[in-house]
């Protein structure tokens, strides 16, 4: 039985969190700030009653963040061999296997970023040349995070450098569209592997994105 995409009571703790976020930072007297602050702390006392954690432990994730809260942005590259092979790395901390890249980093593009999350886990130099696809990771990946963000999937050109992994990968290899290792999937799914494998085949498919669960509504 495949897990439920975006369990209405995540969603439900995502949206407090946000709400909260947004509250505490624009609160005008004390007294609402202090709403949004307990606001928090049962968003937090909420997941982790659903999740085994401690509220101690899980409310610091709540409070990373200020400003308005809005989604973060990940990226991964798909770089492709001569051979029409996809390069993959060996995630350090569950020896599972996933597309090279990371979240994106303050005054860098996202191309930027791919392109150095590609050097630091595989020692491979490339360039970004085409976003394939963007990901909601609550439709698509699992386990599930309480914070909400979007992957970005990059086709990248080879550009030199040689095989070195960093420190959180500890093996690189190419791999051909049928024999994918075991996969890191809440980084990366079979399903995300075989589109970025169309889109690598056909370079005159459009960017992808998961359309509005809303599309044709008045």
């Amino acid at each position: 039985m495949e897990p439920e995409t975006d369990p209405k009571w995540l969603a439900a703790i995502r949206e407090l969190m946000a709400l909260s976020q947004t509250g505490v930072t624009y609160a005008e007297n004390p007294f609402d700030h202090d709403r949004y602050v307990r606001v928090q702390e049962l968003a937090a006392e909420l997941l982790a009653a659903r999740t085994g954690a401690k509220p101690e432990a899980v409310l610091p994730l709540f409070r990373t963040d200020t400003g308005y809260a809005t989604p973060k942005i990940g990226v991964r590259g798909a770089v492709f061999d001569g051979q029409g092979r996809v390069l993959m790395v060996r995630e350090a901390d569950e020896g599972l296997w996933a597309l090279p890249g990371g979240w994106c980093e303050v005054n860098q593009t996202a191309a930027e970023a791919v392109e150095r999350e590609v050097q630091e886990e595989s020692g491979l130099i490339v360039r970004a040349v085409r976003l394939a696809r963007v990901y909601d990771h609550r439709l698509h990946n699992f386990p599930l995070h309480a914070y909400h963000h979007y992957l970005l999937f990059f086709i990248c050109e080879l550009m030199g450098g040689a095989v070195a992994t960093g420190g959180e990968t500890d093996a690189a290899g190419w791999f051909g569209e049928t024999e994918l290792p075991a996969l890191s999937n809440s980084r990366v799914t079979q399903a995300q592997v075989r589109d970025m494998f169309r889109h690598y085949r056909d370079a005159g498919l459009a960017t992808e994105f998961d359309a509005s669960e809303h599309a044709g509504s008045p």
